[in-house]
């Protein structure tokens, strides 16, 4: 039976723009672009005759914001809708407003004329709008699953597998999360749900580059525990959260009884950068028992395979549950390979979290 294509309405007041993204999306045989419109107002016409599976959507445009259309869209006929964005930290502020107001994620414009960047960001490009289409969002049938045509690497292109020796234990534990589409919110009520003598957390949350400082810095205001985009040497410690900087792969080291992270460029894994399996495998490596895993919302299966290695190594793994999730990728794809040891609503993920790491 031939699968119906994804059919994708794009808003942007850049003709370059909509014509490259245009082309991009169109070289997967499971997309379709039904439009290209210049401005919300364009775009309305086009949506009164023919409702889209995805619609991308560009922050700052003549006569409507994509904010305010976001809005009414979610008001009026709820489809799930990614934000389109350039490069840049200016505007990163706006763009976490996008995802509180019901953007399931969001992508940055490609920079014409790099080839190298234009070849890697037309894969994430694709993946994301992909990962919209299967997105719980109220009133929407999540479009069928996509078949897998495009080759990945795995966490060995960044380290080694774990020997499977047991670590020794320590007197504090780690929490490693990896999240992917709708991990933004989800991560939110995770994160406020924390006391401030929380074991120290490391998360990867795909996102742009960039994007992930003002993510971290908008959670920190809200949240007991602090919050912040990882550097590179940064402890891990009680009471604190650090965010995988976008563009780059996180790790969790050990140093004595001290864990902290080591952030590297590396080559996209699982077809992101950064990786929920390279920070799990890590995890599982330097961590082992000491350590918990946890998997939440997401297109695709990134930290699936991490997550069966950290509970092979002794750590207490969870995975989200279908009904909780925005979409139920990542963590099924980790219940089908037995990589959880539980699997449990958003809302009770802090409180299994506090449990796992009493001592």
């Amino acid at each position: 039976m031939v699968r119906p294509k994804i059919r994708v309405l794009i808003i942007d007041d850049s003709a370059s723009v909509r014509q490259t993204l245009t082309a991009v999306l169109q070289e997967d045989p499971e997309i379709e672009v039904i439009a290209a419109a210049s401005d919300p107002f364009a775009a309305a016409r086009y949506i009164k005759d023919e409702v889209p599976d995805v619609i991308t959507l560009d922050v700052e445009m003549p006569r409507m914001d994509g904010i305010t259309f976001l809005r009414k869209i979610m008001e009026q006929c709820p489809v799930p809708v990614v934000m389109c964005s350039s490069l840049t930290e200016e505007g990163s502020e706006t763009l976490m407003q996008a995802l509180e107001a019901g953007a399931v994620d969001i992508i940055c414009k490609p920079r014409m004329g790099v080839a190298d960047h234009l070849a890697e960001s037309r894969m994430m490009i694709r993946e994301t709008v992909k990962g919209a289409a299967r997105a719980r969002v109220s009133g929407r049938k999540a479009a069928p699953q996509p078949r897998k045509v495009e080759a990945k690497l795995t966490a060995d292109a960044m380290l080694m597998p774990p020997s499977g020796r047991a670590m020794s234990r320590t007197t504090e534990m780690v929490v490693c999360i990896g999240a992917s589409t709708g991990g933004t919110e989800a991560l939110r009520e995770v994160l406020m749900a924390l006391p401030a003598n929380s074991p120290g957390i490391v998360i990867v949350q795909h996102m742009p580059e960039n994007f992930t400082r003002a993510f971290a810095k908008r959670l920190d205001g809200l949240c007991n525990v602090s919050v912040k985009e990882a550097q590179d040497g940064d402890t891990v410690m009680r009471g604190h959260v650090l965010i995988a900087p976008g563009g780059k792969h996180t790790l969790l080291e050990r140093q004595g009884a001290r864990y902290l992270v080591s952030v590297r460029e590396g080559p996209l894994v699982s077809r992101h950068r950064p990786s929920v399996d390279v920070l799990f495998r890590s995890a599982a490596r330097s961590a082992g028992s000491n350590a918990v895993g946890i998997i939440m919302t997401g297109m695709g299966d990134d930290g699936a395979r991490g997550l069966l290695e950290m509970k092979q190594c002794g750590a207490r793994t969870f995975a989200q549950d279908e009904a909780s999730c925005i979409v139920f990728g990542m963590p099924k794809e980790a219940i089908a390979r037995d990589a959880a040891d539980k699997v449990i609503p958003l809302g009770a993920i802090a409180r299994e979290l506090l449990h796992a790491t009493a001592r």
